[in-house]
């Protein structure tokens, strides 16, 4: 606890010397208004791009952040009543990096050739939005948050905008136009933060139109220019979307007593966005259909605990930082799969309504009410949610949240919690207090949790902490928590036992300046966590310590090591075994090393191996992928992992297998056909998901969805489903 309480003191006296960079009044642009037409097809012919402003070059972001970008950059920006207008040449020698034509795809994004507007309508750096394309046409949207100091998005967010790309021999041309009515904003308001990046595969170079340091992501909130306004955008026409879709699909068990035939159904419901004002938004749903989302990608679990899987759905996902953006690591107060799902398996949901956005320029809320229906398991159950996040001084937000569930048998559970994140103005370091409260029908005490995190960045060296402490009756219905959870392998009763965390964590990275070096950087990370129990004594601890080097070429090399202590306190099996590891102290260590190829080559690849000891046997693991990219049109990739398992004689051995193919073949950047196979010996289970689908309009689609799943011995067939969607996008 001393080293912690040093560390964190250590990174607050660091921040008293941090420099603030003011780059919104530094960097400015003023935009006009265009009085003539505008047409987006890659060309650069209208008038009004040569009456807009010019910004004429980018600065260097990555791997420097110094002196101006090597490949010039050209950005002019117009609007008129309906629409935002962007225009962006590009110029290389024409030899450019496409790794796919789907839409939507971060990876794929900042791996190609691309182009991104962000913009802060707001002006409080809190929030924002993201336009990019790739040098191939592919669109990505996103909403912009920011936790703990660092800028996140999120792409699932969907809205309808328009662009363009055009190659030339020089150069590659982006023509941007943005609806007024997909934004939210002050309309009052007439300066907006902006800025531009451009990520330049040739090099792997990322430039930005404001220059700060590289210790910061891009699309870092805090160091946009402005967008001078010469007068206030006016409000949005066109308040209201419906978004109806029609689906229909064909399923078989093959696991029930009675062989049954095909079941087919034909379902119907609806999507509604409305824009309340301006800056805040209505969202409802009667009757959502998820057919559509992505299979889960299968991992290998050697822990005693549950493993975090995303959420898919986009209802859940639009705004969905103002409920998420609570707690810790794998301390979630709100978690939206417990909404919908049980054990992997939809739970319908009857409606849902969504309140999210500004009420003033300072304060977000976030408002949202769900009713599932019963299954043959569980009976309906009401969700409703509430959050307000309320800047203060600068950049520090107090935010809380509270929610509810209320069952049709008259139980419920319910959560708060209270928040303050601290940021810095020069976003050097942060830090966030915390303090939540859980209550079931048994009303019982000790059902706290609270503690605090942050961190601190400079240049060179990136340091975190973080102090958790949760009561053994913190129970969140709602939320993500597995470690309060212990299963008894012999008994087969689950207990919660409360616990304390800490987590300093140190990276110090070396930046080579000789032109001439290989590397972009190297250096050392190193991080500790132990959990207490309420007693003060020991549940468990993991050292680790890892050397990385990141290359020009875009490949890195790792070298990895970990120490881990448990005092297990239940009897456990993880493997199966015919034994159960029982109630003891166990010291163990893992050793690793992984690499990955450059990935704007056509192959790539990546490689890792590892070997140590584990609890009283020992764990050798091989994990590698093959990756080909057709460009642009289609993208290939293979994946193994292996894990070899061995205990003390009597505890059990185990080979675990995870395989995967996935393939991606993009038609154009409007059609896309995706599949992926899954073989995981762990779970017994072998799947393959198919899904095509065509954007056939501006934000409507068509999917049909192919998913079969499959036990390993002998390949029984478990089940199988077809299903198909339309969606249709309908201004009012």
């Amino acid at each position: 606890m001393k080293a912690f309480l040093t560390l964190a003191l250590c990174a607050v006296t660091l921040s008293l010397t941090a420099q603030q960079t003011d780059t919104r009044s530094t960097y400015q642009y003023r935009i006009t208004k265009t009085q003539s037409p505008i047409i987006v097809d890659g060309s650069a012919d209208e008038p009004a791009w040569q009456q807009a402003g010019k910004i004429d070059k980018l600065m260097n972001h990555w791997p420097y952040d110094t002196g101006e970008a090597e490949a010039r950059t050209e950005v002019w920006c117009t609007y008129d009543d309906e629409f935002i207008y962007v225009m962006a040449k590009l110029y290389d020698n024409g030899d450019r990096v496409v790794q796919s034509l789907r839409r939507d795809n971060r990876e794929a994004h900042w791996n190609s050739d691309n182009f991104t507007f962000i913009i802060d309508p707001f002006n409080n750096k809190q929030s924002g939005f993201f336009f990019g394309v790739n040098a191939g046409g592919a669109q990505i949207e996103a909403l912009m948050n920011v936790e703990n100091g660092n800028t996140n998005f999120d792409e699932n967010w969907d809205n309808k905008w328009f662009s363009e790309v055009k190659s030339y021999a020089d150069h590659w041309l982006v023509e941007m136009a943005i609806p007024f009515k997909t934004l939210r904003y002050n309309s009052q308001s007439t300066a907006w933060g902006v800025n531009f990046i451009r990520g330049d595969m040739e090099r792997n170079h990322y430039s930005t139109w404001t220059q700060f340091p590289l210790s910061f992501g891009g699309v870092d909130i805090n160091f946009m220019g402005t967008m001078q306004w010469d007068a206030p955008p006016k409000k949005a026409e066109g308040k209201v979307v419906l978004i109806p879709y029609l689906a229909g699909s064909t399923t078989r068990d093959f696991q029930t007593e009675v062989q049954e035939d095909y079941e087919s159904e034909i379902d119907a419901g609806l999507d509604a966005k409305v824009a309340i004002t301006s800056s805040l938004n209505l969202d409802l749903t009667l009757n959502p259909d998820f057919s559509n989302a992505d299979v889960d990608q299968q991992v290998t679990n050697l822990s005693r605990f549950s493993i975090f899987f995303p959420e898919r759905r986009n209802f859940f996902l639009e705004n969905g930082d103002i409920f998420s953006n609570f707690g810790s690591w794998q301390v979630q107060p709100f978690f939206s799969r417990t909404i919908g799902l049980n054990n992997g398996r939809q739970v319908p949901i009857t409606y849902g309504a969504r309140l999210t956005g500004n009420v003033t320029d300072n304060m977000r809320v976030g408002a949202m009410n769900v009713q599932t229906g019963s299954t043959e398991e569980l009976a309906s159950n009401n969700y409703s949610v509430l959050a307000v996040h309320q800047r203060v001084l600068s950049r520090s937000v107090i935010k809380g949240i509270f929610m509810n569930r209320k069952g049709a048998n008259g139980d419920y559970g319910r959560n708060g919690g209270i928040e303050f994140n601290y940021v810095h103005p020069s976003g050097s370091w942060n830090n966030t207090l915390r303090y939540h409260l859980a209550e079931t029908e048994e009303q019982l005490g000790d059902n706290h949790y609270y503690g605090m995190s942050g961190g601190y960045r400079d240049r060179n060296l990136r340091m975190g902490w973080a102090l958790d402490v949760v009561g053994k009756n913190h129970e969140t219905e709602l939320g993500f928590n597995p470690r309060l959870y212990n299963y008894n392998a012999e008994t087969k009763e689950v207990t919660r036992q409360g616990y304390a965390h800490i987590n300093p964590w140190l990276m110090y990275r070396f930046l080579p300046e000789n032109p001439s070096s290989a590397l972009n950087q190297h250096g050392i990370r190193t991080w500790h966590m132990a959990w207490f129990n309420t007693d003060g004594s020991l549940n468990e601890r993991r050292h680790g310590m890892a050397y990385d080097f990141i290359f020009k070429n875009t490949s890195e090399l790792n070298f990895n090591r970990m120490f881990f202590e448990v005092e297990l306190p239940v009897p456990t099996n993880l493997i199966g075994g015919d034994r159960n590891l029982p109630v003891a102290n166990y010291r163990f260590s893992d050793n690793f090393v992984s690499y990955s190829s450059d990935r704007r080559k056509i192959f790539s690849t990546d490689l890792r191996l590892s070997y140590g000891s584990f609890y009283n046997g020992t764990k050798t693991g091989l994990s590698g992928g093959l990756n080909m990219r057709a460009q642009p049109w289609g993208t290939f990739s293979v994946n193994y992992d292996f894990n070899k398992v061995k205990l003390a004689e009597g505890f059990g051995e185990t080979d675990l297998h995870l395989f995967r193919f996935n393939t991606e073949i993009s038609f154009s950047n409007r059609m896309f056909w995706t599949t992926s196979v899954q073989y995981n010996s762990q779970a017994e289970n072998y799947n393959i998901f198919s899904r095509f689908q065509w954007r056939y309009k501006p934000m409507s689609d068509l999917f049909i969805v192919y998913t079969d799943n499959y036990g390993i011995d002998g390949l029984n067939i478990k089940n199988r489903q077809v299903v198909f969607k339309v969606t249709y996008w309908l201004n009012m």
